[in-house]
């Protein structure tokens, strides 16, 4: 059984507030990222998971401007801090988020749980051998494509889960793998973009987010 004074006792970490759509949310993010690298190999397993990523801040607004209608379920894929799940649940969505790294999955937890979340489901899902139950109203996803071995992954994963009239919203900075991934996408789903700048002391972002819908095959 989760509970967060375990949590507090295996982690080190500082309160990151942010405002999503003017909701005030708190997260949990590790104070180090040391003890999740691998000493031989930083670049295997580097924990992704562990930043506030500027596409997770788009989706959770986008999301948080979108209320559910009734039960609506949502699944996030790889949720990180969780961030976007809860954004969603707090827009009426029943959410299920999902990564596959541990200390991850226990951030996400703590963090649904600080938010007054607590009925957000967070469970592991290893995307190549899927084993949450269920289908979903919608899918959510940021920087979900960073491998081109992810495409094949994320595919199935969409034939997998998405309920035959739901909705995918995916997030990203703009990289190349994300080409070949929408030349993929496209045969198969109606695709709609939009691009949003965000401006920082560091300079500009250009996030896009798509909503993709499954094509009629009949």
């Amino acid at each position: 059984m989760f509970s967060l004074d375990e949590f507090h006792r295996c982690y080190e970490t500082v309160v990151t507030p942010l405002t999503i759509d003017g909701r005030s949310l708190n997260l949990y993010t590790p104070k180090s990222i040391d003890r999740f690298i691998d000493s031989k190999d930083a670049m295997a397993g580097f924990p992704l998971w562990a930043k506030i990523w500027e596409a997770s801040t788009v989706l959770a607004g986008y999301l948080a401007r979108q209320p559910a209608h009734a039960h609506e379920t949502l699944l996030e894929i790889g949720c990180g801090l969780g961030l976007v799940g809860i954004a969603a649940a707090k827009a009426g969505y029943r959410v299920t988020m999902t990564e596959i790294d541990p200390h991850a999955l226990n951030f996400a937890r703590a963090n649904a749980l600080i938010n007054d979340c607590p009925e957000i489901v967070v469970e592991r899902l290893d995307w190549n051998a899927p084993g949450v139950k269920g289908h979903y109203e919608t899918i959510a996803g940021s920087e979900t494509i960073y491998k081109p071995e992810d495409i094949d992954s994320l595919e199935a994963l969409f034939d997998r889960y998405l309920d035959p009239k739901g909705t995918i919203v995916l997030s990203a900075e703009i990289r190349g793998t994300d080409v070949d991934f929408w030349r993929r996408m496209e045969p198969r789903y109606h695709i709609q973009a939009r691009r949003q700048t965000l401006r920082s002391d560091q300079g500009e972002k250009h996030i896009a987010l798509f909503r993709l819908k499954p094509r009629d095959r009949h």
